[in-house]
């Protein structure tokens, strides 16, 4: 451990980056790490607001004042900066040890070393990279997580539809096998579409009403899958829709298991992997008759609906698992935030 707590930064605080911060203040001393600083284009008095009052996930749970160039949380100092690029802000002088880019807005090798070379001595990026040669790792905590080796400088948390199918698809493929596998995944409307229509996105889809209509979009979910289970690669196919809800979201997850099975095994494979193991506390189990709204600020990667398991002669599966896509997945940076800087420092 080193003798100070670490010191890390926020860059981008839209959705994700307001996630992390309310939870990490919600898990108190769960870090030992300190959010000194958070760079973001709006200004001090929506900065103040957006901390303060939340309409999915409510009050800051805490008190929220503005003192200068900072926001005191409880009292604890966060600087804000209001720069538009990586090499404007002296992360050196900030004594930055690790920058969760949380904007959204850079997925390659090129422009994660922008934040390199100006002083971020490593980065944890909020969003799957463009390829596997753009970042140094990507992690879903309680599937590959043990190959942090401490040297790498720029590592991805993946997606929250990763975090949540990945650690399903590997337990099952591991008991009773996958040979083929079809995935939706049921997503809440999110900033790249409009409330009303409006040219938004160069998909065409992306430019209708949010909240009217059910909206197909594009997904990298099985490219990002088969990055983390190679074993898989060439045999997942995913698409994805999006529905007028403003949080929580789901996978409906169809398999052609390599052995004969039927519901009974299947929740009771995933129940037991969310009780004992490494995925005991991302993954969770529940048979009671639950809608999406009572995952709202739920931690978890997923939360499998026993209740939904289907077996379909011998061997087709089909399941779904609830997700909290905000809340589950800023969790889920802050963990592995920790994991990294913890192996860093050993390494």
């Amino acid at each position: 451990m080193p003798t100070q707590p670490y010191r890390v930064a926020l860059n981008g605080y839209g959705r994700i980056g307001r996630c992390v911060l309310r939870a990490y203040h919600e898990r108190g001393g769960d870090f030992p790490f300190r959010i000194v600083a958070l760079n973001d284009l709006a200004d001090m008095a929506s900065v103040e607001y957006l901390t303060r009052f939340d309409s999915t996930h409510g009050r800051f749970p805490g008190e929220v004042r503005v003192e200068g160039d900072a926001l005191l949380l409880d009292g604890e100092r966060v600087q804000v900066l209001r720069e538009r690029t990586p090499e404007a802000v002296d992360w050196r002088s900030l004594d930055i040890d690790l920058v969760l880019e949380c904007s959204g807005a850079y997925n390659s090798r090129a422009e994660g070393e922008r934040f390199i070379r100006s002083g971020a001595p490593r980065v944890l990026f909020s969003q799957p990279m463009a390829s596997e040669a753009d970042v140094d790792a990507t992690l879903v905590l309680g599937v590959n997580h043990g190959g942090l080796t401490g040297r790498e400088r720029l590592v991805s948390n993946a997606s929250c539809t990763t975090n949540c199918g990945v650690p399903l698809l590997k337990v099952l493929n591991e008991t009773v096998g996958i040979e083929y596998a079809s995935i939706t995944t049921i997503h809440s409307a999110m900033n790249d579409q409009p409330v009303i229509d409006a040219y938004h996105h160069d998909d065409l889809r992306r430019t209708r009403s949010a909240f009217q209509s059910v909206i197909p979009v594009s997904t990298g979910l099985a490219r990002g899958i088969e990055r983390l289970l190679p074993e898989l690669s060439g045999r997942i196919q995913a698409k994805a829709v999006r529905v007028p809800t403003v949080n929580v979201s789901c996978l409906d997850i169809t398999l052609q298991t390599a052995r004969d099975t039927d519901a009974q095994t299947i929740n009771r494979v995933l129940r037991e992997a969310a009780e004992v193991g490494p995925l005991a506390g991302l993954i969770a189990y529940t048979e009671l008759p639950h809608a999406s709204c009572d995952f709202n600020h739920d931690p978890h990667s997923a939360i499998v609906d026993g209740s939904l398991t289907r077996v379909s002669g011998p061997r087709l599966v089909n399941l779904l698992a609830w997700f909290d896509n905000e809340w589950g997945f800023a969790n889920r940076m802050l963990e592995v935030a920790d994991l990294y800087l913890g192996v860093a420092h050993r390494a």
